[in-house]
């Protein structure tokens, strides 16, 4: 006699755990990111790393010739270390080098801080839907694609003895010889040509904020200077900074505007490439690689510390952003789990 058996219900599935991305992937990940990045890392260690290395070795080395104790001629590279570094900072040397590493910086602060004013200002004016606006746009763009030299040329004209600028001021003043009006004339110039670019990138930057932010704050009773002061720059920050921080790494290194305008060997607007240019070009080449040197750590630490006090910002929004797209993935995962466990 057979028994009838109930029949057997079929076992279910555990729900598979989404895959976890193993050593192994990560791995070539990784391989693949260092094969992708490669290139560029070999043109900057040949256009940036290989320039900088070669100008520090040749600062601890000077041309020297004459007569050794057994009175023949010597001529050739003689180690010196950190003698042209130590001259630097002392007697003659020291004179020239803080005079022209004080108007590196005032060049600096004075110039960037007028064109970002101007250069808001102008992008305000170009965001504006009036009649024009095209025109405007590419008649700003023209200073900032004439040539440095051509610019300063353009300049040396009108601040002649009798160019536009003193008939416009209706006096004689001598604005390319040294003095206090060679710097005004060369910061007139400078602002005049790079005041356009911060005005382009800001301009990118407002076009990026929508209409309707601004109709919230008109219905809320916020007038045009608080929506300036509450909207407009903190979204434009990002962009703002990027701007203030290319116009800083430019001017640190000023050297054809005011060498072409004012002319070499005056104090009141040598920088610190014009000395290093000056150097060179007395076949000084110790010296001048340690000017070399010294400039370059100067827009490094300049550019190290405006990125960590006041790019901070745009970089913890970076990576707010890629942590919120990190927390939206693993949602989707966990709710992915769950449905399959609930299957």
């Amino acid at each position: 006699m057979s028994s009838l058996t109930a029949p057997q219900r079929p076992a279910t599935l555990a729900p598979k755990a989404p895959p976890t991305p193993g050593p192994s992937r990560k791995r070539g990940t990784g391989r693949l990111a260092a094969l992708l990045v490669s290139p560029t890392l070999l043109v900057l260690a040949l256009v940036a790393g290989y320039p900088v290395l070669s100008a520090f070795r040749e600062s601890l080395f000077s041309e020297r010739s004459g007569l050794d104790s057994s009175g023949f001629v010597t001529e050739g590279e003689q180690f010196t270390g950190l003698t042209h570094y130590t001259e630097i900072f002392g007697g003659e040397a020291g004179k020239q080098f803080w005079n022209a590493f004080s108007n590196t910086t005032f060049f600096t602060v004075t110039t960037v801080l007028i064109e970002t004013v101007l250069g808001v200002a102008m992008a305000l004016v170009m965001n504006h839907a009036i009649r024009g606006r095209a025109l405007v746009r590419a008649g700003v763009l023209v200073p900032w694609a004439i040539p440095t030299v051509v610019s300063a040329l353009l300049w040396q004209w009108i601040f002649q003895a009798d160019g536009a600028a003193n008939a416009l001021l209706g006096q004689e003043i001598l604005w390319t010889t040294d003095g206090i009006q060679a710097a005004v004339a060369v910061i007139v110039a400078d602002t005049w040509k790079t005041a356009p670019f911060v005005g382009l990138l800001v301009l990118a930057g407002l076009q990026l904020i929508p209409r309707e932010v601004y109709e919230a704050a008109r219905v809320d009773g916020a007038n045009r200077l608080q929506e300036f002061l509450r909207i407009t720059l903190p979204m434009i920050r990002p962009v703002l900074l990027v701007a203030v921080l290319f116009r800083l790494l430019d001017a640190l290194r000023m050297f054809d505007l005011p060498y072409v305008l004012v002319g070499a060997h005056k104090e009141s607007v040598q920088t610190l490439s014009m000395l290093a240019f000056d150097e060179a070009a007395n076949t000084r080449y110790g010296p001048a690689s340690a000017y070399a040197v010294i400039l370059f750590l100067y827009v490094a630490v300049v550019a190290f510390v405006f990125v960590r006090l006041l790019g901070a910002d745009v970089f913890s929004e970076q990576r707010a952003t890629k942590r919120d797209r990190r927390d939206r993935r693993d949602r989707r995962a966990r709710r992915a789990t769950t449905k399959g466990a609930t299957a």
